[in-house]
This record gives C-alpha cells, structure tokens and sequence, in this order.
C-alpha cells in the first residue's frame, strides 16, 4: 500500500468517526432530554394533583397542612406498576426551608414509593397519593434514608373534611399522614408497609448533577425549575406559615 492510499484510507477512517459521532451524539442527546422532561412532567403533574385536591369543598383540612413540614405527591400511580414487580410510583416532596422548617416552601425532591400492600388496594385507574409529613423527625428521617412506613415512621391515613375534628387527636400522633384520590373520590389511605426514598437518580436528571436530598431542602443549593412552579404557588397560597 502506497504512502497516498494510506493517506487516503485515514482520511475516510476519520471521516466514518465524525458522521457516526454525529449521527450518534443526538440519540443519546435527546434520550436524555426525554428523561429530563419525564421530571418535569412528574412535577407539572403533582402540582395539578395537588391544586384540585386542596381546591375541592372535601379536602385535606387547613389546620393539618398548615402543621406540615413536608407535603409529598404522587400522581398517577398505576396498579400494575406494583403487580408486575420492580416498579414502584414516582413522586415530588416539597418542604419548608429555613431553621426548623417555618419559612416558606421550597425546591422539589423526586421521590420513590415502592412496595407495600397498598398496591393491592388501588383500582385499575391511575391514584394519586398525597402525604403530609408531620414533623422534623419524619422529614429527617426520609431525607436521609429509605423509610419502611409503620416501623421506621408512624404512618395512619388522613382525616379529611368535617370528620377530620374527631380523628385529629389520633392523627396527630403519625408523623406522616396518607391520602389517595382515585376515579374523583378522596379518602385516607393506610401506605403502612411500603418504602418511601428520595429517587437520586431522578433528583440527579433534574438538577444536572449529583444533589442529595438534604442540599435541596436544608441547605437550597439548587432553585426550583419552572416545572415547580404551581406546586409551590399552590402550597404558599394555602399555607404560608407553619403552625404549631
């Protein structure tokens, strides 16, 4: 082979690199920027799941969300997720900042909810969950660790409406407190039995980088996406101001 056909052989080698670089580079590209999207379409989506929640005449009581450190959403959870195995709802937690939790609400963390019974007790219809988490000690303990609900934090299904008066003693004592809607009814629900986490991975998508749970809520290192946008207003237009 002569010294111009070798030449000629690197030239079209590079070339061959360049366009698959090319033709590869938007895949992956745009693989990625779906994955981004489904977060942000998870977070549009709770945001509505919470606004018409909290919008209805029987809905979550005022007293009980104004007592909340953290309210978790998960839209659209669907029954088979959890009977085919391995799969498990996905959600956003929004919680209070500043010292103690009493300033006004902040960036979103993806969440994971996996396992449980509770999968056994929704319809074949997509359910939305709604939890209010209750104290520091409960917002602590999801922040740093996955939570198994009714052994390593107390969990009990929600009063809602002109009932919640007589159950709110007993609520009270849950550091989280569990509601689901499905086919337009809203009730209490027990997710005793199930995990609850931050979904790193999820978080990590979002943000464009690595980002524990803890640096988004205690420490706002990162702003909300706009995608946040009516979930927080909804939250700091129902209740601005924590209440103990």
């Amino acid at each position: 082979m002569n010294e111009s056909h070798k030449k000629l052989c690197s030239m079209l080698l590079a070339l061959g690199l360049i366009v698959a670089g090319a033709a590869w580079t938007p895949v992956a590209s745009g693989k990625a920027k779906d994955e981004d999207q489904k977060e942000n379409d998870r977070i549009q989506n709770a945001g509505t799941v919470l606004k018409e929640i909290l919008d209805a005449p029987d809905s979550i009581p005022k007293d009980l969300l104004d007592k909340a450190r953290c309210v978790i959403v998960f839209p659209s959870v669907l029954k088979a997720a959890f009977i085919l195995g391995g799969s498990y709802g996905r959600g956003v937690m929004v919680c209070r900042t500043g010292h103690n939790m009493t300033g006004p609400w902040g960036a979103p963390v993806m969440m994971a909810l996996e396992g449980g019974s509770f999968g056994l007790q929704i319809g074949g219809e997509a359910t939305d969950f709604v939890i209010l988490v209750m104290n520091n000690r409960g917002a602590d303990s999801i922040l740093h660790s996955k939570v198994k609900l009714g052994a390593d934090a107390s969990v009990a299904a929600g009063p809602k409406g002109r009932a919640a008066e007589a159950d709110t003693d007993a609520a009270m004592r849950a550091e989280m407190l569990s509601y689901s809607r499905s086919r337009g009814v809203f009730a209490g629900i027990s997710l005793e039995g199930s995990t609850l986490r931050p979904d790193g991975d999820a978080n990590k998508r979002l943000y464009g980088k690595d980002v524990s749970a803890t640096d988004i809520i205690g420490e706002s290192k990162v702003a909300a996406p706009q995608s946040a946008h009516t979930l927080i207003s909804v939250l700091q237009r129902t209740s601005p101001h924590l209440k103990t």
